[in-house]
């Protein structure tokens, strides 16, 4: 597994964001996956972390693995969650996504899932993706830290 770039200010990969998550996402050049560390204050109800922190984190995992598909920066245009059991915080989670199709290079849909460690699925999640024109690209790639030119580079052949 190859890590991938990450950013400054991201709530969900950031490392100067003190609110956020943290994730450190990774690939094999076709899937994408990230440890998911939720803490007690991501709850919504006692005892269970808030759906929309896991939507959250399957979108990132979801735009990550049309990133490394496509090596282009997108926005979500649609998200869909399943929740399939509660998922209680102070738990360790990997979360994995892929893309499944490109459509002309208008929109990229992916799939993703978090799961424990004994494979129980907690939520599943699909989406669509719009490209980010190439202008708007160069000021948000300045925020990656890692490799900034990562978007510049061509996709590897899986």
């Amino acid at each position: 597994m190859q890590a991938l770039p990450h950013t400054r200010s991201c709530f969900v990969c950031g490392e100067a964001n003190p609110l956020g998550l943290n994730l450190r996402v990774e690939t094999d050049g076709r899937r994408v996956r990230a440890k998911f560390f939720p803490r007690p204050e991501h709850s919504g109800f006692k005892g269970v972390v808030h759906g929309g922190l896991i939507a959250t984190v399957l979108d990132e995992i979801m735009f990550w693995a049309c990133a490394v598909q496509t090596r282009r920066l997108s926005f979500c245009a649609e998200l869909n969650v399943r929740f399939l059991s509660p998922m209680p915080p102070d738990g360790e989670f990997v979360v994995t996504g892929e893309m499944v199709a490109n459509r002309k290079g208008r929109i990229y849909e992916a799939k993703a899932a978090v799961q424990d460690a004994g494979e129980v699925t907690f939520a599943a999640a699909t989406g669509k993706y719009l490209p980010i024109k190439n202008a708007d690209v160069s000021e948000m790639a300045a925020d990656l830290v890692g490799r900034p030119d990562w978007f510049r580079h061509p996709a590897p052949p899986v």
